[in-house]
């Protein structure tokens, strides 16, 4: 006894004839069923090239489509011939024209030998299935399915809507129960004989010929009719993407798909020429005796998917990019922003460069240009300072300065001068570490020489600029670490605050501070605040500041302590 093949062709015709044949020198019988679709000429060819194997032989022709019925029509036709020509086989293995052995054919027929009455197909019920794409599960046996879903998918869609709106149901078949699985199955002689001569087979066949799929669901809920001996897996190797299409495999997964013990494997590249010499050659095969175990190659498709899907954090790829959501996180390593340091103290970014050991940069987003650190005009990965540049895409402008000099933090300065579409996406990213001195802005105006006109109504302006984003961070989306002073408490303590960035940094030995920047002096920085309310404008970020006293700060010399003479 031995196994017959019944190949399901459509393309890549050389290919077909290599594997029939190899099938064949074996002693397996072969029915190869050609899809109507190939043209005559080439469909004659591929008769002429095996006309001289006797064990080869052709069944009636199907026009055959995706999903539809024609693809059971072809099977049971090139079945049915199996059975006929064949008494001497008593597996019947379904493949497909891209389907390729992986180990030597005398053992799959010892393997088969040793389980005489097991039927090898995926049959498990709707409930179980968690491969399904497109949201048709139990669906594709309550509803009909008439038009193609490749060709027609508007009618196809309309269809189904129109179908779920008036509430249609289809009766199943008394006596099944509809089951899915791998349309790749191996079945023996009297089962498929059982299922292709059965007197119900036209009340079947007339149901299944309207549910969407039904190569994956015919065999697989009929079996369960006619066998007990059902082991619920495929010896064909087929993986699929989370999208539903099937993997193809080239020559550099020939070590992968030997490491599956699989039989057979789809769907293989028509040109890889090391896969198909080295798996129909005598000494390319190897023979294991192993239980064929796909689920032992399982984890690196996980991770190609993940990799596909996710990628890598901060890496944004043609592939994922149009897809809001599809990126492993918006950037790939953590960055410190600073708002209103560099205001209050003179030398801010030299100073935090010399402490924290990290790149510290001016504003990025100004409006002029983006200030890199050192005043360069052109930054790590071609980086442009120019304005225009930026703000075409400043997220892609953060994303790639972050992922371009990755293994050194980056430190950069923000406010409400700066471009502010940059905000969400800051507050968003887990990576970022946000410090603000809220109404910080207000220093240099107090320091300019201008008409306080102008000033106060840049103020107001400023003001709302800086709320705004204040609101963004306090927000329920924030995923940023974020830390809110306002300029009055920070004043009045700023040793603190300032360690607590430097250990943010991510130093592994945490210097501490033995000096600190110079505060900028802000001797009637409360008069010009209370000047501002005078005038009409209510400065309520920077804290309550006195209007006559400075406040006395951690970085003014000590005062000299009280003491008694006795």
């Amino acid at each position: 006894m031995t196994v017959g093949i019944v190949m399901l062709v459509h393309e890549a015709l050389d290919r077909a004839e290599q594997v029939a044949r190899h099938w064949a020198g074996h002693g397996c019988p072969v029915v190869i069923h050609v899809d109507k679709r190939v043209k005559r000429g080439p469909y004659a060819g591929f008769v002429r090239a095996l006309a001289d194997l006797d064990n080869v032989i052709f069944s009636s022709r199907h026009r055959c489509e995706w999903g539809t019925w024609s693809l059971v029509q072809a099977s049971q036709s090139a079945s049915t011939l199996m059975l006929a020509s064949f008494p001497q086989v008593r597996h019947v293995y379904l493949a497909s024209g891209s389907c390729l052995p992986l180990r030597p054919v005398p053992e799959l027929i010892r393997y088969l030998d040793e389980r005489p009455m097991t039927n090898f197909i995926e049959s498990v019920t709707t409930q179980d299935v968690p491969w399904t794409v497109g949201g048709l599960d139990s669906e594709r046996f309550t509803l009909r399915f008439p038009f193609s879903w490749k060709r027609h998918r508007w009618l196809f869609d309309r269809y189904v809507k129109l179908q779920r709106r008036l509430g249609v149901k289809r009766k199943i078949p008394d006596g099944i129960v509809p089951h899915m699985g791998s349309q790749w199955w191996c079945l023996t002689r009297q089962t498929l004989s059982a299922i292709l001569e059965d007197p119900d087979r036209p009340i079947y066949d007339r149901y299944f010929s309207r549910v969407w799929i039904p190569d994956e669901s015919y065999y697989q809920t009929l079996v369960r009719l006619y066998s007990n001996n059902i082991e619920s897996r495929s010896l064909t190797l087929s993986k699929f993407d989370f999208q539903g299409k099937p993997h193809i495999f080239y020559d550099d997964h020939l070590q992968l798909l030997r490491r599956s013990d699989c039989f057979v494997a789809r769907k293989i590249w028509p040109r890889a020429e090391r896969l198909y010499r080295s798996f129909l050659t005598e000494g390319g095969q190897i023979m294991t005796g192993a239980e064929p175990n796909p689920g032992k190659i399982d984890r690196i498709f996980a991770k190609a998917v993940e990799r596909r899907t996710r990628g890598r954090p901060g890496l944004y790829m043609q592939s994922r990019f149009p897809h809001e959501g599809w990126e492993n996180g918006k950037t790939c390593a953590p960055y410190s922003v600073f708002e209103g340091f560099a205001e209050l103290f003179d030398g801010f970014e030299g100073w935090l460069a010399r402490v924290g050991g990290a790149r510290v940069h001016g504003h990025l987003f100004a409006p002029d240009k983006a200030h890199f650190a050192g005043n360069q005009s052109v930054y790590a990965g071609a980086l442009s300072d120019s304005a225009k540049l930026r703000d075409y895409n400043p997220k892609a402008f953060l994303t790639n300065l972050i992922w371009n000099t990755r293994g050194e933090q980056q430190c950069f300065q923000f406010g409400p001068r700066d471009r502010q579409d940059i905000s969400w996406f800051m507050a968003t990213d887990p990576n970022a570490q946000i410090s603000v001195v809220t109404g910080a802005w207000a220093v240099p105006l107090y320091r300019s020489n201008r008409n306080f006109s102008d000033i106060r109504k840049e103020a107001a302006q400023l003001q709302k600029i800086e709320s705004a984003h204040l609101d963004i961070l306090r927000s329920g989306w924030s995923k940023a670490r974020i830390r809110i002073w306002s300029m009055a408490d920070f004043v009045e303590a700023p040793m603190e605050p300032l360690q607590a960035l430097v250990d943010d940094l991510g130093i592994r030995q945490k210097p501490r501070l033995t000096e600190a920047p110079k505060l900028v002096d802000l001797s009637g920085f409360g008069q010009f605040l209370q000047n501002l309310r005078n005038q009409g404008m209510h400065p309520h970020l920077m804290g309550d500041f006195p209007v006559n006293n400075d406040p006395v700060r951690e970085t003014d010399p000590p005062r000299p302590r009280p003491y008694v003479v006795r």
